[in-house]
């Protein structure tokens, strides 16, 4: 159990949390270090000012700061970590654990009472020092959060587990272990002091004396104070809020915030989260079983390098002594090759075990709190942790995906030394790449009714000669850049067929393969040549065909899909992956299959479902763009974010153009992407949305979307771009 010891500490003091409290953002702090952190926001931006001003935002509803531009003077329309507008940035610290802890503005000042009850400056604000999600408190201040009991009862059954033999409760000086314990009593004796205190006769004899162990049992296992609300505090938990994710009371159901929503009993959604979380343990039991083998093999994979690394030194030193002195020399840089070899296999290796050590060990200690908060018997304060807890479970699981459990390096030595050359070739003497020698491949045969183009899409196939009897271990496809230019390696291989994705569209391009093996390169094909799509021009009215002729030999139109491919996880494909949706509540990206570096393209977006007001993102990206985050956080990605009331320009995690107008279910986004003009344009509804979006930007961008399960769409290809925009483009 020692390494979940991590999992029970808190980020601001390192200590094992004091009356933990559970913030909006699932993380926990010490009711004392929450209070340590706070910060007093100008009174502009009190939850007071904003209600006084019609603000509907709930208190604690730090997802929708950016709606509210809290924070940014340019309304950008995204909540601020770093500071307030019109308070200064005060330096971070860093926690024993290493977290940055942002110190309030000015100290506290100083009361008697205890850190629940002491009074809490107007106006203040908290930052969760592991998320860095800011919220400011109500009138109830601290007092409003709920207090993690499970993680109390973790801790306490871990410290009783590292703690010491049981003393005698009743020596005087020198304690001695305890021997019994009396039930009634609830008090640890050691043998003399059970005989002088509590004799085995009168009302004494019909107590229940037990081992000491079994005492700290029953002591743990005794009843734990009822939950009780923290909107109405002398009433008990008594259901489940669906939507809100909490435990609530008939109170809550009556007259509070939670009356018009779906709830559930609290015993089912209990051992339903329960239920959750134990099937999600052990999907990751599995994976640190693997983890633990896959150890074990990387260790066996030292002393095999160790083994082979002797038997090669021997190998060399006895071909390099069977040659005359004139070697010699030679001799001591070869054996130098070989130890930096050598050294740099131990050095991956052992890397590797190291950081598959520390990822091991983390995801232990994840796995025994897990298994240590099921054991809790108190329901709500189960269902407060239990979402958190099957996220990092699940999060936890993907980190050990394909890949991580695959060694980076071989214990084989492929190198021989060819001791045959003549003398005079003995200055020349080096070190092959390879342990045995053969003929290289034949030439490699393009079967050209099979290689194909589709948009912007290549497929090429080839195979060996039919009477060729050398093996090729693999294939090397070479492509020009369309433009005439130097070859450069598209596949390596041991595949005969290959699709290559985001060429230009109308351009010719030259292809290319060879074969490999051991000995050597074949020599190249014959080269083919390929014409990538010109498009095709979509109707128009007759009377104005003439006027749009010219902009019509610009526009390169694509017919694509999403893909699963280069996808999340959590994305959903359906309707031959034209329709998507998310089975995570977070953003979630989604590339398009094909991608664009030439011309005009149009295509839309139609909402099928829209549930609970979220935002989600419609633009481009590069390849590489990160995928569990909303589309433009990051600097490979150009975005429009969207609700049900206004919208946002977005570009590496830089927010502009707030314009009014959202969506609903059944509205269309518009995505129009001119490479000839270098702009990006956005659309809603067939209006566009606010000015044209993004300027120069030029490379290769790929159709993107970033949702989450409330929300649905459907992909339309092939569209004709608005026709005004046609006409400008024609004009100009």
């Amino acid at each position: 159990m020692e390494e979940m010891e991590e999992e029970l500490k808190c980020p601001v003091c390192g200590s094992f949390y004091r009356e933990p409290i559970i913030l909006p953002c699932s993380h926990n702090l010490c009711q004392a270090c929450a209070r340590n952190i706070l910060v007093q926001t100008p009174e502009s931006e009190s939850p007071q000012s904003r209600r006084a001003s019609g603000s509907g935002v709930s208190d604690y509803d730090y997802l929708d700061l950016d709606k509210m531009s809290l924070y940014s003077e340019a309304d950008s329309g995204y909540g601020s970590y770093g500071g307030f507008a019109s308070a200064p940035t005060t330096p971070c610290q860093k926690s024993p654990n290493g977290v940055r802890v942002f110190p309030p503005a000015m100290p506290p000042p100083p009361t008697h009472l205890s850190p629940a009850l002491a009074p809490v400056p107007r106006n203040s604000c908290i930052t969760c020092p592991q998320c860095h999600r800011s919220l400011i408190l109500d009138d109830r201040g601290l007092r409003g959060f709920p207090k993690n009991r499970v993680l109390e009862g973790v801790i306490d059954r871990y410290q009783q587990s590292k703690a010491a033999a049981l003393k005698c409760q009743l020596c005087e000086k020198a304690p001695k272990e305890a021997t019994v314990m009396c039930e009634q009593c609830d008090v640890f004796y050691c043998d003399p002091c059970r005989l002088r205190c509590h004799p085995p006769r009168g009302p004494l004899a019909k107590h229940r004396l037990v081992p000491p162990a079994q005492g700290r049992v029953s002591r743990r296992l005794s009843p734990r104070k009822v939950s009780t609300c923290t909107d109405h505090e002398l009433e008990n938990h008594s259901m489940y809020c669906v939507q809100c994710k909490m435990p609530v009371c008939y109170q809550c159901l009556e007259e509070g915030k939670h009356s018009s929503h779906e709830v559930k009993a609290l015993g089912a959604m209990w051992k339903l989260h329960k239920s959750q979380l134990s099937q999600a343990l052990n999907g990751l039991s599995d994976r640190a079983k693997e983890a633990k083998e896959f150890l074990v093999q990387l260790r066996t994979m030292v002393q095999q390098i160790q083994e082979n690394s002797v038997e090669f030194e021997a190998c060399l030193v006895a071909q390099c002594d069977a040659l005359i002195d004139a070697l010699n020399r030679r001799k001591a840089q070869l054996l130098a090759r070989v130890n930096k070899e050598h050294e740099h296999k131990l050095k991956v290796v052992r890397d590797q075990i190291s950081h598959c050590t520390v990822k091991l060990r983390q995801t232990t200690g994840l796995m025994e709190y897990c298994l240590e908060v099921i054991k809790e018997n108190d329901p709500s304060g189960f269902l407060q942790i239990s979402d958190a807890l099957i996220r990092r479970v699940h999060l936890t699981e993907d980190q050990w995906g394909k890949g991580t459990l695959t060694p980076r390096m071989t214990t084989d030595f492929d190198l021989s030394l060819d001791n045959s050359p003549l003398l005079q070739s003995i200055h020349q003497l080096d070190f092959v790449q390879v342990k045995a020698s053969s003929p290289v491949p034949a030439t490699p045969i393009l079967q050209l009714e099979e290689c194909c183009t589709h948009n912007n899409s290549a497929t090429l196939s080839w195979k060996q000669p039919p009477l060729s009897t050398i093996a090729a271990d693999g294939y090397i496809l070479e492509l020009d850049d369309g433009s005439g230019g130097q070859f450069r390696e598209v596949y390596v291989g041991k595949e005969t067929m290959c699709t290559v994705d985001g060429l230009h569209f109308n351009s010719t391009y030259n292809a290319r393969v060879k074969a490999f093996n051991k000995t050597g390169v074949s020599p190249y094909s014959k080269t083919l040549v390929l014409q990538t799509s010109e498009g095709c021009n979509f109707e128009t009215q007759s009377a104005s065909y003439s006027q749009l002729v010219d902009i019509k030999k610009l526009l390169a139109v694509a017919w694509f899909a999403f893909d699963p491919g280069s996808a999340h996880s959590d994305i959903i494909f359906s309707n031959d992956n034209l329709t998507v949706t998310c089975s995570s509540y977070d953003d979630r990206v989604v590339l398009g299959k094909t991608g664009f570096s030439k011309g005009v393209h149009y295509w839309e977006l139609t909402i099928d479902r829209y549930d609970n007001h979220p935002d989600p993102a419609f633009g481009v990206a590069r390849i590489d763009v990160m995928k569990d985050m909303m589309l433009g956080k990051d600097d490979k990605a150009w975005a429009m974010y969207v609700d049900n009331n206004r919208s946002w320009f977005m570009h590496n995690n830089s927010h502009t153009n707030r314009t009014e107008g959202g969506i609903t279910k059944g509205a269309t986004i518009g995505v129009l992407l001119d490479l000839n003009r270098k702009t990006l344009t956005f659309f809603v509804n067939n209006e566009q949305q606010g000015p044209i979006a993004f300027e120069n930007v030029e490379g290769l961008f790929f159709p993107a979307v970033s949702l989450n399960r409330n929300v649905q769409v459907t992909l339309h290809t092939g569209l004709p771009v608005p026709d005004f925009y046609s006409s400008r483009a024609s004009i100009a």
